[in-house]
């Protein structure tokens, strides 16, 4: 009996299963050991679809722009993680979804949001970023690959796996928010200038910082105290990486 065909949206909105564990996904790229070199943002390509355009100007508009910089700045070290380390993984199909995941994986933390539920804000904003996708006619498998890996990008770990999507989401998040190895090994310093330059941080880790605390407090069980309630806003607070562009 012949096995049925593979389904094409796995690879073409990210879904590939990869490792949890850093250490092992980073095992699978070779060029992950060399140096990377530094992409100036006017290099790297932004999805111009009438989606990512309506999902960017969306966020734009919902998102404070603090975490609207932020949600801008995940997209572009995420690219320039995928350029050095994982450049087989590069679609058209995969960048758009890994922009419209940029875009939307911290709407639940709004101001309007995190408090309007008992969700934790991954889970809630997971939720808003499906029913945005699907009323703006997203293929079905892109909006659930955009939902999963909102769910799951603060779901660190040694194992199991995740989508491709969200590995990358996890890689350049934490680069923004932590700053530590061996996530600042795969961009170059000049690549942050770059993006810094273009979406300043204006204060990204006091501000983060104080959302956490902010949802901790709200939601005692919520999905961001597995990072430790006090440990994980403390590590963004001293984020040494980010902390000469923090004022801009």
């Amino acid at each position: 009996m012949s096995s049925p065909p593979a389904d094409p949206s796995i690879a073409a909105y990210g879904f590939t299963a990869v490792p949890r564990s850093v250490t092992a996904l980073l095992a699978l790229s070779t060029a992950s050991t060399s140096p990377a070199k530094p992409i100036a943002i006017s290099s790297i390509p932004l999805p111009s679809s009438e989606l990512a355009r309506k999902v960017q100007e969306y966020a734009e508009k919902e998102l404070p722009v603090e975490t609207f910089n932020h949600s801008m700045r995940v997209y572009y070290f995420g690219l320039a993680i995928l350029t050095h380390a994982f450049p087989t993984w590069s679609t058209p199909s995969f960048t758009e979804t890994y922009l419209l995941t940029a875009l939307l994986h911290d709407l639940g933390s709004t101001p309007t949001h995190l408090p309007s539920t008992h969700l934790s804000f991954e889970f809630h904003g997971a939720i808003l970023a499906l029913s945005l996708l699907k009323s703006l006619s997203s293929p079905i498998p892109q909006a659930e690959s955009v939902a999963e890996a909102i769910i799951r990008h603060q779901d660190l770990g040694e194992a199991g796996t995740l989508t491709r999507i969200t590995a990358l989401l996890q890689l350049a998040t934490i680069l923004d928010n932590m700053g530590s190895r061996p996530h600042a090994d795969l961009v170059a310093m000049g690549t942050i200038e770059s993006v810094v330059g273009k979406y300043p941080r204006k204060g990204w880790s006091g501000c983060f910082a104080k959302t956490i605390r902010r949802e901790n407090g709200l939601k005692p069980w919520a999905h961001t105290t597995v990072l430790g309630e006090a440990d994980f806003p403390v590590g963004v607070e001293g984020n040494v990486l980010m902390a000469p562009f923090d004022d801009a």
